[in-house]
């Protein structure tokens, strides 16, 4: 027989670096998800501002929360809306792949 003691915590730890690489990929993707929807309220929100007569760059930061705010960019041509919303950077090099863009039209 051979001892096998302790081969379960040499695998476990030899493991570990993987297992952390992948929880930080699908944590980098559920970011990115809510990014994209804080991409769509914002553009919906400065649509509607556009037709209210507000400033829809006020607008869109309004509507999606404090730490996307920076992160926000809004460009207004006539009646549409383009966002685009950079996800936090827990993988730098997935979240600068990840930006959400959104679009919406302020009536016709």
């Amino acid at each position: 027989m051979s001892d096998d003691r302790g081969q379960s915590t040499v695998e476990l730890v030899a493991l570990l670096p993987l297992l952390l690489a992948v929880v930080l990929a699908a944590t980098q993707l559920l970011v990115a998800g809510a990014a994209a929807e804080f991409a769509d309220h914002a553009a919906e929100a400065a649509a509607v501002a556009v037709l209210e007569g507000h400033d829809p760059e006020a607008a869109a930061r309004a509507a999606v929360p404090g730490w996307s705010r920076s992160r926000l960019d809004v460009s207004v041509h006539g009646r549409k809306v383009r966002v685009a919303v950079q996800p936090a950077a827990l993988v730098p090099p997935l979240a600068g792949a990840l930006v959400a863009h959104a679009e919406a039209r302020a009536g016709t």
